[in-house]
Parts: C-alpha cells; structure tokens; sequence
C-alpha cells in the first residue's frame, strides 16, 4: 500500500502540471471567440499546436510512473484531463480543416498510443467525451459567427455536429457520463440548426426547405 501510494503522489504531481498546461491551451483557443478572433484561426492553432510539445513531455513522464498493466488502477488521476485534452486537439483539427479528428491523431498529440492493448493509450470513453466536448464549443462558436458576420460558418458547424449526432448514435454508450454528454450533443445539435434557421429567416443564407422543416420539427 505504501509503495502504490507513493506512485499515486507522483502522478498527482505530473497530472497538476498537465491540468495547468491544458488550461493554457484551452486560453489559446478560446482566442477563435474574441471579435478578430476567425481571421486568427492559423496564428491561434499553430500556437495551441506548439503548446502540445509540452504536454507531450509530461504524459512521457506520467507514462514512466505507471506500473506495466496498471493503466486502469491509476487511470482516474488523469482522465479527466486527457478528455479536456482530446477536446482540444478535435478543436484544431475541426478549426483547420473543418473534420472531425481520429483517435489515433488526437493521440498522437498527447505523444501517446491509440491501440488499447499498449500499457499507456488514450481510453476510448475519453477521446469519445472529448468529442462530445467539440460539439459544445461548436455551439459556441455558430452562435459568435453569426453575431460577428461570417454566416457561412454556422451552416458547416450544423452539418458536422448533425453527422456527429449520426455517428453517436450508432454506438452503444454504456458509460453515464458518455450517455449524459450524448443527451447534451442533441441539445447542441438543436441549437446550431436555430442558430442556421434564424440567419435564414433573415435572408442571410439560403436554406433548404427541408432542412427548414427539420428545424421546426426538433
């Protein structure tokens, strides 16, 4: 007990160190909100991108003090952290090319593995919840649009998060919070398509009557 202890404080230590180095890059992203913030959208991730080279420091030192075939013994330390991670990576990747970000690729932010059979990896339920994560700063995000002009933007944020909506559906969430955050995705999903519908009733975009009908009917 003693010895498992001392791993679990120096863990605590590193994940401390990774809670402040996530929350600096969540700060740069949140950069995309402010008035001038879309026409910074390179600037913004290449600088988020270069605040990854730390964190990929610190899970190869978390990595070293997890015992071989441990991981879920001390998983809860830096679970948390790792979503709000995974969120982040999904968020540059959506800002740069308007996908939705791979598991492999998130992970390979972090400088970690994606294949659930190596002794440290990024968890699915974690890189699932960081995606759930995207599609509510996504709602932000249409919303900020189309208050600062760029009305184009809000009907691509729609699409994803409705192919997003698809995608969850298939799979069988057995987790709570994963099923939680799933009721919160078609919340969000309600909210871009009102965000899209009132810039068509404005004669901003054009919209489809079908979607139109699709809007009114949620």
């Amino acid at each position: 007990m003693e010895g498992e202890e001392v791993i679990r404080d120096s863990i605590r230590l590193i994940v401390k160190e990774v809670e402040q180095a996530s929350r600096e890059i969540i700060t740069t992203l949140q950069g995309v909100h402010k008035p001038n913030g879309l026409s910074q959208i390179p600037s913004i991730c290449k600088r988020a991108r270069e605040q990854f080279s730390n964190i990929k420091k610190l899970y190869a030192s978390l990595k070293d003090k997890v015992p071989a075939d441990e991981f879920y013994r001390y998983h809860e330390h830096w679970r948390f952290v790792t979503q709000r991670l995974v969120f982040s990576t999904a968020f540059i990747i959506y800002l740069e090319t308007g996908k939705l970000i791979g598991r492999e690729e998130s992970a390979d932010f972090l400088g970690i593995s994606a294949d659930p059979s190596d002794s440290f990896h990024v968890e699915l339920d974690d890189f699932l919840v960081g995606l759930l994560l995207l599609a509510e700063e996504l709602t932000r995000l249409s919303l900020n649009c189309a208050t600062y002009g760029d009305y184009a933007r809000p009907v691509q944020i729609a699409e994803f998060v409705s192919e997003m909506n698809v995608g969850f559906r298939l799979l069988n969430l057995k987790n709570d919070l994963l099923r939680k955050k799933f009721d919160g995705l078609k919340y969000n999903l309600k909210k871009v398509e009102e965000v899209v519908y009132d810039l068509s009733i404005r004669g901003l975009i054009p919209v489809e009557s079908s979607q139109k009908e699709k809007i009114i009917k949620s």
